[in-house]
């Protein structure tokens, strides 16, 4: 089946099996290995990718569903040479260890701010009208779904945090 996606902004056509994962049309036909294939369920997050902007487990999905969508891998945000603000925060607070779950964590928490920025709440969010904050609280809430056999928890959280700071200063 032929599936076109626009993947980290350059257009690409797949002829794909209609059961294919949108993980393994990137890691196996685009060889985007920088998502990763964790547990193979959702339940770890190690593949995350962002879908039109918005955070999915790519290895729940079919390719075949995201047809004309645009799909950002951690590729799409940065390179070694010229990493964005949150991947560069991920270095400084030593946001990993072994360094498999960071691409997840990294593109699950760079949509996580801008569901924050955006004033989404989540389940832990006290209250529904005021304007979302970032709360160790609602990073521990939001971020649940990213797992990381390390334990780098702190640093991942550090390093999240910063790059809020950041983005805030920038705004303003």
């Amino acid at each position: 089946m032929r599936v076109s996606l626009t993947v980290n902004d350059t257009p690409r056509t797949l002829d794909l099996d209609p059961r294919t994962s949108l993980l393994d049309a990137l890691r196996d036909h685009l060889h985007l290995t920088g998502t990763k294939k964790g547990c193979d369920h959702g339940q770890c997050g190690a593949c995350t990718v962002l879908v039109n902007g918005e955070r999915v487990n790519s290895c729940l999905c079919l390719a075949v569903m995201h047809d004309g969508d645009e799909v950002t891998t951690i590729e799409g945000l940065g390179t070694p040479e010229n990493l964005s603000p949150l991947q560069a925060a991920f270095v400084k607070h030593d946001g990993f260890q072994c360094g498999y779950c960071t691409p997840g964590q990294i593109m699950s928490s760079h949509a996580m701010l801008k569901e924050i920025a955006r004033g989404w709440p989540s389940h832990v969010t006290e209250d529904l009208s005021a304007k979302a904050e970032l709360t160790i609280e609602e990073l521990k809430e939001r971020m649940s779904g990213n797992l990381c056999r390390c334990s780098a928890y702190k640093g991942i959280a550090d390093a999240i945090l910063e790059a809020a700071a950041e983005q805030r200063e920038a705004a303003e």
